[in-house]
């Protein structure tokens, strides 16, 4: 099925790097919420967690938009969360879910990736390639990309419907979950597969290096996969989700945003609430 298209939107959608063409659908807006979430933390290291809650807390006050947050480092069994159940449109995030239930599937097959598959999945992470997205997501199919949901516990992630994977909804929970199964020894990957995922995010290009990584010490390994999507609704979605290793401590990072005026503003979000856990973790 062809769809007519202006040629300044396909320029536009060609250039954004967030997704599959999607239609502007315009929906009204919803009430403002009752109450304002409030970060949580938890951490086995004294004043680690009333330390990050301040600086999130402070990180985000005045930035417009939905923000949600979820922080977990395994050295110090420290969590912090804010709106860890909303959801937002994936934009590329779902480029590491790809990914994932291709390997899961692979391994399933007890066979290795094509060099076919190994090109796309390249592409797919290291350039957001959309494109090599859209021919993976097709491949795969919503019954495989829903079996591997399943298998990884993501239960709040409903993947994007007609084809368009840059729809799918996802949360802070599950996002967190996935990085959890990239960066821990698990039976739903394997080590193979976590270690070539880690590989592509640790090689994106340095123009997409922005987000979840700003203010890592240089001592830390850094791996990262962002997305960036503007609709009619809720402005620009821009998300970040980081897997950090180093200077005694093992976490992952994601932040999902909309409602952002620009992509800029909603980097600069992202980017102030990882130099506090950067900054806040490597002091612990």
């Amino acid at each position: 099925m062809t769809h007519r298209i202006s040629r300044r939107v396909r320029v536009f959608a060609a250039s954004a790097g967030a997704g599959v063409l999607i239609p502007c659908v315009a929906a009204a807006s919803p009430a403002a919420a009752a109450t304002t979430p409030t970060v949580s933390c938890t951490s086995a290291k004294a004043g680690l967690a009333d330390k990050l809650k301040k600086d999130i807390t402070a990180a985000l006050a005045g930035r417009t938009g939905s923000i949600a947050v979820g922080l977990h480092d395994r050295s110090t069994n420290t969590t912090c969360t804010l709106r860890p159940s909303t959801a937002y449109d994936s934009a590329s995030i779902v480029k590491v879910t790809v990914l994932a239930t291709l390997l899961w599937d692979a391994k399933k097959q007890g066979r290795y990736l094509t060099d076919r598959e190994v090109s796309l999945t390249k592409a797919m992470i290291t350039k957001s390639d959309n494109a090599a997205t859209s021919t993976l997501w097709k491949q795969l199919g919503l019954t495989k990309i829903k079996g591997f949901l399943t298998a990884a516990g993501m239960t709040q992630t409903k993947p994007g419907a007609n084809g368009y994977w840059g729809l799918t909804q996802i949360t802070v929970t599950d996002e967190q979950k996935l990085l959890k199964l990239i960066t821990v020894k698990n039976t739903v990957l394997s080590d193979n597969s976590r270690a070539y995922t880690l590989k592509l995010m640790g090689q994106v290009v340095s123009s997409q290096r922005w987000g979840t990584p700003y203010g890592a010490p240089s001592t830390v390994s850094v791996h990262v996969k962002n997305g960036w999507l503007q609709r009619a609704t809720y402005g620009w979605r821009v998300h970040s989700v980081g897997a950090f290793k180093g200077g005694g401590h093992d976490y992952t990072v994601t932040v999902l945003t909309h409602g952002n005026s620009t992509m800029n503003y909603g980097i600069t979000t992202i980017q102030g609430v990882a130099k506090v856990i950067h900054r806040d973790l490597a002091a612990s």
